[in-house]
């Protein structure tokens, strides 16, 4: 539903080049640039100041008028999305574009089976992912990158509201080998956790906040652990205890297949329960419309079904 020509304005106005935003188009570069001519025509302005960079490569910007105009392109391109949201509702119909940020541990076990079967009944949603630690999504709701987050920690911010999807629990995994695997009961003590080399989540991890916080709960602050290594996604840790790098707590959602495999085992701590929500976060003060509102609605009864 928006002029084309304003489209494509906004394309190389984001990418700042007229090769990228032919790529993003699905133009050719010279299809782009008679767009872009054509709408300054139009105009009776020049958009963009085109120059030759080192190497001979076109390095442009946007002029003082092209900066105007990208205001208004901007809210000509929201105002549409709203009209086509609203012709929809009119049909019970849930179109348009769904920019979701999901945690690592979410987008990875949680996510896939949830969005199949929403795309399924919702196949005119134009769907968007990106995945990060709890940290990384957060800050992409505060900043508007995406319109709804799925996170496994707290936000840790003001200005993002949180809601629970599902809980989650943190369990203790350690290699079939392992001599603690053959114990009877498979249970071992605080202080015998603390004394194994212990694979981490980066800092920024949603899933790091909760075992920090449980541990410390039962007396075990981190900097007694043999942290061994501080790796960056949940698959990580369960394939460097599978390589018997050491132990690590994570999602009971991520183990599902690898218990059955037998390759890796669960052990309990005594006195340690690590149990957590799984938690939709978006902007404080905002109400979720269209897609995301669905998605919402949707996740929260697919979840729940697990």
């Amino acid at each position: 539903m928006e002029n084309f020509r304003l489209r494509v304005f906004r394309a190389v106005a984001d990418e700042m080049s007229f090769r990228k935003a032919a790529e993003v188009l699905h133009l050719s570069q010279p299809a782009v640039s008679q767009h872009i001519h054509a709408l300054e025509e139009e105009a009776g302005v020049q958009l963009f100041d085109r120059a030759r960079g080192e190497g001979h490569g076109s390095q442009i910007s946007l002029t003082e008028a092209g900066r105007v105009l990208l205001g208004y392109a901007n809210t000509a391109a929201e105002t549409m999305v709203e009209a086509r949201r609203a012709l929809a509702a009119l049909n019970h119909e849930v179109v348009g574009e769904l920019r979701l940020g999901a945690s690592t541990t979410v987008a990875q076990y949680v996510l896939p089976r949830i969005l199949g079967a929403f795309l399924r009944q919702y196949p005119q949603v134009k769907l968007s992912l990106v995945s990060g630690n709890t940290e990384r999504i957060v800050e992409s709701v505060a900043e508007k990158k995406v319109a709804l987050g799925i996170i496994e920690g707290p936000a840790m911010r003001r200005d993002v509201k949180t809601e629970r999807m599902v809980k989650d629990e943190m369990v203790l995994i350690v290699s079939p080998n392992h001599t603690l695997a053959l114990r009877k009961g498979a249970v071992i003590t605080p202080a015998e956790l603390a004394k194994l080399p212990l694979l981490l989540r980066e800092r920024g991890s949603g899933s790091r906040r909760v075992v920090e916080r449980a541990l410390k709960k039962v007396g075990i602050p981190l900097r007694s652990l043999g942290a061994a290594m501080e790796l960056d996604s949940t698959e990580a840790i369960i394939s460097g205890v599978e390589a018997e790098l050491g132990v690590g707590f994570v999602s009971r959602w991520a183990v599902a297949k690898v218990l059955r495999l037998g390759t890796v085992r669960v052990i309990a701590v005594e006195g340690l329960e690590i149990v957590r929500d799984f938690s939709f976060v978006r902007l404080a003060g905002s109400e979720l419309r269209g897609a995301a509102a669905a998605f919402q609605r949707f996740a929260m009864v697919s979840a729940g079904a697990k």
